[in-house]
């Protein structure tokens, strides 16, 4: 069974992926394989609901008609679990699932209650059934699906994988947070919402607090660092449906969204690189059964891992990247950038990237991407194709962003930056022309 794998997808315009002869050789690669994945990160909602506050970054909607192209495109299975889920409030995601729904599409990853959210789907073509789990690190609060009770039906929403941070300080600078939380009686202001019942004791005593409701957590450390540490009922859940999905087809794919990033071995952060929570996530996962973690969120590239004979892609990076061609944006987008009102949404993304000078258009990381192709004999991994992809940076706005596989001295650039990237988890690539290959 061969299984392809993309990372986000940020639809606004048709792809034309059999007619346009620039985009069809990737595409004809998704519709080859046996299964194929992407991230949907836009709300196919044709713009209905009510625009939140918190958003992902940008409000992601998006026409409907998008899903049409994609899944002409070769897309079989879709991670709707991501910082764009709620972009348009629960409204907007009814809308979404609305429109999936006639399309009788699969997806996982959001739902009317967190129950619907864990669940997987499952694919069955003629090689046999995969299934898929979706979650997300990256949301904004109350996004997450809530469970169901005797009383109350669950909130409709996604599937959370959340986790706590605890910043390090090492001995000096302990003492003085100590001192600084102790002048400005924050242990005392939190103590105080404990007492009322509006919060819980610290739960170790080498915990220190800074904050009365919503604390920022610190502990004395060799090193000063910001550490992450996965919940465990997040993961015990998820847990309960990788078993259920590993009884129930040949296949498992899980799909984490993160932008959360890590440090190097500098000790400095690097956005090329996980969260530090992310690892061990993943590593539990495949003990328990998966077969593919398929990272994605902060729209470049981060390594690859072979663990137990398994790959985790810490990201993908974004397989389609049109965020700069939505349509429709709420007030709160021109607030949040600082554009008059009376302007147009291009104006929006052109302020934003103060014309494309900084952030996304300015760096070319994020309009490189790899497609992933798995070779399964059974459950037994035999070996990964590794396709690189241009995403068109210094085209056009209305052009770029439209995925490609890339050719010559690029495809050769993209690879031996994923082999760089892949190299502290120990993974190796062959690199042969414009494919890289790892075998088993």
């Amino acid at each position: 069974m061969k299984i392809a794998l993309t990372g986000d997808s940020i639809l606004q315009r048709r792809l034309n992926s059999r007619e346009d002869q620039t985009l069809r050789p990737l595409f004809d690669l998704l519709r080859g394989a046996d299964v194929s994945f992407t991230n949907l990160e836009v709300l196919p909602n044709d713009f209905q609901g009510d625009a939140v506050l918190e958003s992902g970054g940008s409000h992601f909607g998006a026409p409907a008609w998008i899903l049409d192209e994609l899944v002409e495109g070769g897309i079989d299975l879709f991670s709707t679990a991501n910082n764009h889920s709620l972009d348009y409030g629960i409204a907007g995601l009814h809308a979404a699932h609305a429109q999936l729904d006639k399309r009788e599409l699969l997806y996982a990853g959001t739902g009317r209650n967190l129950e619907e959210a864990r669940r997987p789907v499952y694919c069955t073509k003629a090689a046999g059934t995969v299934s898929l789990l979706a979650c997300t690190s990256t949301f904004g609060k109350g996004q997450e699906a809530s469970e169901q009770t005797r009383d109350m039906p669950g909130r409709p929403g996604l599937n959370p994988l959340r986790y706590d941070t605890v910043h390090q300080l090492d001995g000096a600078q302990m003492e003085a947070m100590r001192g600084i939380i102790a002048s400005l009686g924050l242990d005392r202001l939190y103590q105080g919402a404990v007492d009322l019942g509006f919060a819980h004791p610290i739960p170790d005593p080498a915990l220190s607090v800074f904050g009365p409701f919503t604390p920022l957590l610190f502990r004395q450390g060799e090193t000063s660092r910001l550490r992450t540490l996965p919940r465990k009922k997040d993961l015990d859940d998820i847990l309960r449906w990788v078993e259920e999905a590993r009884a129930l087809s040949d296949i498992v794919v899980l799909s984490i969204h993160s932008h959360e990033l890590g440090h190097d071995t500098t000790g400095d952060w690097n956005l090329e690189v996980a969260a530090e929570f992310l690892q061990p996530v993943a590593r539990r996962m495949i003990d328990a059964g998966v077969d593919i973690v398929v990272g994605h969120g902060p729209h470049l590239l981060r390594g690859m891992e072979i663990y137990n004979g398994k790959p985790i892609f810490y990201s993908l990076g974004n397989f389609i990247g049109q965020n700069e061609l939505v349509e429709r944006l709420p007030a709160d987008s021109y607030e949040q950038f600082r554009v008059d009102r009376n302007q147009t949404p291009s104006k929006v993304f052109l302020q934003r990237t103060q014309n494309d000078t900084r952030s996304f258009p300015s760096d070319a990381r994020f309009w490189e991407s790899l497609v992933p192709v798995c070779q399964f004999d059974g459950r037994r991994l035999t070996g990964i194709e590794l396709h690189p992809v241009s995403l068109g940076l210094g085209e056009a706005v209305h052009r770029r962003g439209r995925p490609r596989l890339a050719e010559g001295d690029h495809a050769q650039a993209i690879l031996q930056r994923f082999a760089a990237l892949s190299e502290p988890y120990g993974t190796r690539l062959s690199i042969d022309g414009s494919i890289a290959r790892v075998s088993f």
